[in-house]
Formats: structure tokens, sequence, C-alpha cells
């Protein structure tokens, strides 16, 4: 086989149907996000605003999570040195499992490298814990879950976003006496839709299944102490395993899963993903639970408040506009491009013409056709800023518009 002529067809096709992703290189500055400096091609370097990035709530740059995070850093140095089960594990990682499980109202929490890993390797466990386990999955849900529980083997159903109804059919249709489990997002992050929590943990106690809800898109941004929309909705002492992330609102790194005592040691005890990783590095794991402790208490519920708010204020200006918002209520702020060469292309002159680093979202994140530019507006992203990003937004949408009449014309 032409190893090499098999890796150039699989790239062409990606640059053909114009999806290849390509990674913008920029510096953050401490105190200065959403600001950064890109490094262009050609080594220049310009100073751009970030719209797209998922430190949702600026925490990534707060003063009590670096805090936290030099003095660990200080006191034990880089890594830490091996699995949890062999000289990885530190009073950092068990604070941090303690104020997750404290932020859920759970009884345990456990810690891995990402969300990711966390979401494939307990999906997969679970298969191994309760023999012949039926995996009902939401038709949008996380590559994550998707791996996790293909990889666990065993019989799944997919049920059509978010509809119980077809949720119901489907678990009619299996045994009774199987164990089952509906696994399902809070927040559909492409779209930024919210998932019927109540309607689902309602059907889970009528059929006996066991509920496991990602909330990667809403903790630290949702609830009175920013638990996620389960909080919000009281919902969340009905949900058997919460999955999240420690790398987007909270602004660190790392993922976890919180549930009862029982779950959370079958999981460390079962899944590999977490049994043969090296746990996270003291000073990421202080300043993660750094972050969380802040974003419970009234200053942390001030920055969702203006997080919310600036959401909204940019909703309106570009729905104003004419652009096709994608609005179901939550921080996220997707526009609908439709076209994954367009979509690039509108990526790149915002951040060539206007300094607006905004990534396209194109297959297989989302479906072919429902191509669009994700924004994710932050409590640090001020009134000129938002004014420029519209204008920006304006300038060039009816510019392409025009060049597509001209196109067809």
């Amino acid at each position: 086989m032409d190893y090499t002529a098999a890796l150039d067809a699989a790239l062409n096709r990606l640059h053909d149907e114009g999806r290849y992703r390509t990674f913008i290189d920029i510096k953050r500055t401490k105190d200065q996000f959403p600001k950064a400096i890109w490094t262009k091609p050609d080594g220049t370097e310009r100073e751009i605003t970030v719209w797209c990035g998922n430190d949702y709530l600026g925490m990534g740059q707060h003063p009590v999570v670096l805090a936290a995070m030099h003095e660990a850093l200080d006191a034990t140095g880089a890594g830490s040195g091996g699995t949890r089960n062999i000289s990885g594990t530190t009073v950092y990682h068990n604070q941090l499992e303690a104020e997750i499980a404290d932020l859920h109202g759970k009884e345990a929490a456990l810690v891995f490298s990402s969300a990711y890993i966390a979401n494939d390797a307990t999906l997969s466990t679970l298969r191994v814990l309760f023999p012949g386990l039926i995996i009902y999955s939401d038709a949008l849900n996380h590559a994550s879950m998707i791996e996790g529980v293909r990889r666990g083997g065993g019989l799944k159903r997919v049920f059509r976003h978010n509809d119980v109804a077809h949720l119901r059919e489907l678990i009619a249709a299996d045994d009774p006496a199987a164990p089952k489990l509906i696994a399902f997002e809070s927040i559909y992050s492409m779209d930024g839709d919210f998932g019927p929590i109540k309607e689902i943990c309602d059907l889970a106690e009528e059929v006996g299944a066991l509920t496991y809800l990602d909330e990667v898109h809403a903790v630290g941004m949702y609830g009175p102490r920013g638990a996620g929309v389960a909080e919000r909705d009281g919902q969340m002492h009905r949900v058997d395993i919460i999955n999240a992330t420690l790398g987007k609102a909270f602004g660190v790194f790392g993922g976890y899963i919180a549930a009862s005592a029982k779950m959370v040691d079958a999981i460390r005890s079962y899944a590999p993903g977490f049994i043969f990783t090296t746990s996270l590095p003291p000073a990421v794991a202080a300043g993660a639970a750094a972050s969380i402790a802040f974003l419970k208490t009234a200053e942390g519920q001030k920055l969702r408040d203006s997080q919310q708010l600036h959401a909204r204020i940019l909703k309106m200006r570009l729905r104003g506009l004419g652009l096709p918002i994608i609005d179901n209520g939550s921080h996220i702020v997707p526009v609908h491009v439709g076209n994954p060469t367009h979509c690039k292309m509108l990526s790149d002159m915002l951040l060539d013409q206007f300094g607006v680093y905004v990534q396209p979202i194109n297959f297989p994140t989302v479906p072919r056709g429902t191509e669009r530019l994700r924004f994710t507006p932050s409590p640090v992203h001020d009134a000129p800023q938002i004014d420029a990003v519209v204008k920006a937004m304006d300038a060039l949408w009816r510019h392409c518009a025009l060049n597509r009449a001209e196109a067809s014309a």
C-alpha cells in the first residue's frame, strides 16, 4: 500500500469539502482576556478578540484560581508523579473531589484527565457493572458519550433529540427486567438548547432506569451555586450520574463524574480510563477546586448574570441585523451559515479584517448543511468589543450576500 498517497487522499478530501481544520496560533495574556495575540503564518503578530473560547466566565485568569495554582505549584512541583492508584493522589485531588461532590449534592466524585475520558470510561464501564445493560442515548449526544456507549458493547438505542415520547417507545419495546440507563445532556453546545431533564427523570423512575447527565456546558453557568441546569431546575437529586468538565466555565482542566459513593467506588475500581492514567497535576487540581468554590458564591452569581446579559445583548443585536441566529435561551450564540466553505471564509475574514476570532463549526461536529459560527460571550467581553463584533458581522454578512447574489445572477 502507498501509505503517503492514502494520507494525501484523506487530507485532500477535507480540503475539497471545505472543512480542513486550521489551528490559529494565539497567545493569551494574563489579565487581558478576551484579548489575545495572534501569530500569523508569516510570523507577524496582531491583537485580536477571542469570541469562540469555552472559558465562559473568564475564570482561567481569575486571581483566586491563579493564587491557588501558584501555592500548589510551589508546594508540590509540576506533576503528580503517578496514577491515582500509585502515588498520584494528593490532598489537592481529595479537596477537588470533595468540592465537586458538594457542588452537585452527591456522596462522591471522581476526577479524570478530561470530560471526554470521563464519559468514555464511565459509560463503557457501566456495561461491566450491569451485565445486559441497555443504554438509551440522545441522537445529539457528544462524541465522547457515543464512543463510551459504543466501546462498551451491548445493546444501545438512539432516541430522537429531546423526544421523550420516542424514548418511551424504545423502552417499551425492550425487556422490562433488563437494566437500563438513559444518557443525555443538559445543554447541547452546538444549538444551545436544553435537555428535558425533569421529563426524562420522570420516565426513568417509572421504568426503573438509571440517568446519566452530561452538564459539561452548564456547570458554573446555571443554578444558584453553578452546579448546572439540573440544579437550576430542582432536578439534581434525581440524576444518578452527572458528568462535567473543569475546562470550560471553571477555566482550568480535567473532567469528572459525581454520583453515589458506591457508584463512584465501582467506576474507580473498574474503569481502565481512570486506573491507567496519570492523575491531574496538583496545581491544576488546586486551581479547579478554587474555581468551583468561588463560583458557588454570590460573586460567582454576578459573573453568571453578567455573562447571560452579554449573551442576550449579542443575540438581540445580531438578530436585529437579520442574521439567522439559533436562539434556544442558553448562553451560546450560534449563527447559521449552512456551507462549510462560506463558514470558513467568514471566519477568516473576521480574523484578517476585524481581529475577531470565531472558529467555523463544520461536519462532523455538526450535521452537513448546518455549518455555523459559534459565539461565546463572557462577562469580560465589554460593550465596545460587542459593538465591534456586531459591526464586523454586519459588514461581512452583507458583503457575502451580495457576492452570492452576483454569482447566482
